[in-house]
């Protein structure tokens, strides 16, 4: 692992600092927005002959209340991403979670985006300024109550094996494996009709 670490400190000096290019006019304040972590990140990693294979995996999905009474989808999503060298093939594998929030079909991807980007973050000790706990105002209008979609009286959350990063409807741990083996992620069976299948 000593030649895919020299280049993962190359990425890191390069990486060091990402600007905050980003503006939320709601609450304004400024923030680095995915797009520029992983294009930063992207240029060093070709910069230093390193290629990556990210797959998501769903932890849960849920039915919130937000303050202003509004029912909207809460996803929370694990990503794994590989780092592979083309140099020595070695490899070595990154974690992030990250949560969205949608009253729409959007959750799913707002938490895919938030978990690619604080992996890169974290594991290359991105700094940016940003401190998610600092965000009062946020934590003020966010939820009120959680509960579960699949327990509708309810207000634990009970974590949602798998669902379809297309569509977000739950599937089984079998359609998930197979999925996961054809397509390289969890869809569900209709998904699946018109998905690319992975070499």
């Amino acid at each position: 692992m000593q030649k895919i670490a020299k280049k993962l400190i190359e990425i890191m000096k390069d990486c060091a600092y990402v600007t905050k290019n980003g503006i939320n006019n709601f609450h304004n304040y400024k923030y680095a927005t995915s797009a520029d972590v992983l294009e930063k990140i992207n240029t060093a990693m070709v910069k230093q002959g390193i290629c990556s294979i990210a797959i998501p995996e769903i932890i849960s999905i849920d039915e919130v209340t937000t303050a202003k009474g509004n029912t909207e989808k809460l996803a929370t999503v694990k990503i794994s991403i590989t780092l592979m060298d083309k140099d020595s093939d070695e490899n070595i594998t990154i974690t992030g979670l990250g949560s969205g929030q949608d009253a729409g079909d959007k959750a799913v991807m707002k938490a895919q985006t938030a978990a690619i980007k604080y992996a890169y973050m974290l594991s290359f000790a991105i700094a940016t300024g940003d401190d998610p706990e600092a965000d009062n105002k946020t934590d003020e209008n966010m939820v009120v109550r959680v509960k579960p979609i699949q327990k509708k009286k309810s207000t634990v959350i009970k974590p949602v094996k798998a669902a379809c990063v297309n569509c977000g409807v739950v599937i089984s741990d079998k359609v998930k494996t197979y999925s996961m083996e054809k397509y390289g992620r969890p869809l569900c069976l209709d998904c699946q009709k018109g998905a690319k299948v992975v070499a």
